[in-house]
């Protein structure tokens, strides 16, 4: 298995700098990651960066990150923000007031317009649920949104939550989307056992910040 195409080489940290942005894209050159994932304000930057390697490395951001909480309009304008700068795909956060509001109607247009506009322009939607904030009825119910919404991907995590990625959590979104939609895994997963763990357990894209870590230790596992 080449653990580092499923790793969307991730720096979301609010400091940091245009250097260490670059020395992501190189790290995803180096390795052959999948995708780099950064804030909205750097996109632009991984893009022309990435552009001017040649390097064949996505380019990932987040909408609504890291709170869900701002509304459609907003998410809207800053998806069509990332996607004028470059972004292939776009890691939303639900509005998980909404969720646990039981106001499905919102939570499901929150989705279709964010993925509307990434489809326009050949991008895909990841959507990320917040697992740690869930019941185990809203997490199946979140993935049934996102799913009746049109969006490619559920995502465990946005990593500034309470906690992240957990098996258990993993095989519940494959089992509740099925094969049609992918399955991220994202927040905590710092060694290759953990993100090894994730996708044997149905994920097919792992979020992290410890890329490099996780590729050398594919190296030194049995």
């Amino acid at each position: 298995m080449d653990i580092a195409k499923y790793i969307d080489h991730t720096n979301l940290k609010p400091y940091a700098t245009s250097e260490d942005i670059k020395r992501l894209c190189d790290e995803a050159i180096q390795y052959g990651f999948y995708a780099v994932c950064v804030n909205p304000y750097r996109v632009k930057l991984a893009r022309e960066y990435l552009k001017e390697k040649k390097a064949d490395v996505k380019v990932a951001s987040v909408i609504g990150f890291p709170l869900g909480a701002t509304p459609t309009e907003v998410k809207v304008f800053e998806a069509k923000k990332a996607l004028e700068d470059g972004a292939d795909e776009l890691d939303m956060v639900i509005n998980i007031g909404a969720l646990k509001d039981r106001d499905y109607d919102y939570v499901r247009r929150d989705i279709e317009e964010v993925v509307k506009v990434a489809h326009e322009k050949g991008a895909r939607v990841k959507v990320i649920i917040e697992t740690c904030y869930l019941t185990e009825e809203e997490k199946v119910r979140a993935c049934e949104l996102a799913k009746e919404a049109g969006a490619d991907f559920v995502k465990t995590s946005t990593g500034f939550g309470t906690g992240g990625a957990t098996v258990d959590d993993v095989k519940l979104m494959r089992r509740v989307v099925g094969e049609s939609m992918g399955v991220k895994a994202s927040g905590g997963i710092r060694t290759y056992e953990q993100a090894l763990a994730m996708i044997r357990a149905g994920a097919n894209r792992i979020g992290t910040s410890s890329g490099v870590e996780i590729v050398g230790g594919a190296g030194n596992a049995d």
